[in-house]
């Protein structure tokens, strides 16, 4: 299963900070921000998740789930957490999986070297658990207001 606008989004279960797991199942009936980022505490993996933190009661009123998904672990998560008060749901996707499935684990490069990495994208999934817009290549930004743009027009 891949990522398609208009299509189920790929399904998943995984541990998250604070010990727990989410299945993204368990959040129909409600919008679903889908956020993958590099690492975490990271200059613009930090900018970004404090964009989202700041405007997630804009995000919770217009019915909306901000989930973030990085390779970290759990307990790395709970570190970045912490550190910047974050409210929202971190997965840890150490096996890969849900980045391979959402086709964002790609070969990025840096001062010449190839490697494998995530490539900072943004799924907006709705209440019926269907991919309404995606954004890639993300430039952290303007890019909370852009989803919660796109969150409040579903």
């Amino acid at each position: 299963m891949s990522a398609e606008i208009g299509k189920v989004a790929p399904k998943f279960t995984a541990p998250t900070d604070g010990g727990g797991s989410l299945k993204l199942a368990d959040l129909r009936g409600k919008k679903v921000v889908l956020y993958f980022y590099p690492k975490d505490d990271t200059s613009g993996c930090t900018k970004e998740a404090i964009a989202f933190r700041d405007a997630r009661g804009d995000f919770a009123a217009a019915g909306a789930e901000i989930v973030g998904v990085s390779r970290d672990s759990v307990a790395r998560h709970d570190k970045f957490k912490a550190k910047h008060d974050l409210p929202f749901t971190l997965v840890s996707d150490e096996d890969g999986k849900i980045c391979e499935a959402y086709g964002v684990w790609v070969e990025k490069s840096m001062y010449g070297r190839k490697y494998m990495g995530i490539e900072r994208a943004t799924f907006l999934i709705d209440d019926t658990g269907k991919l309404r817009q995606v954004w890639r290549k993300v430039k952290v930004p303007g890019h909370a207001e852009a989803v919660l743009a796109a969150v409040k027009a579903l």
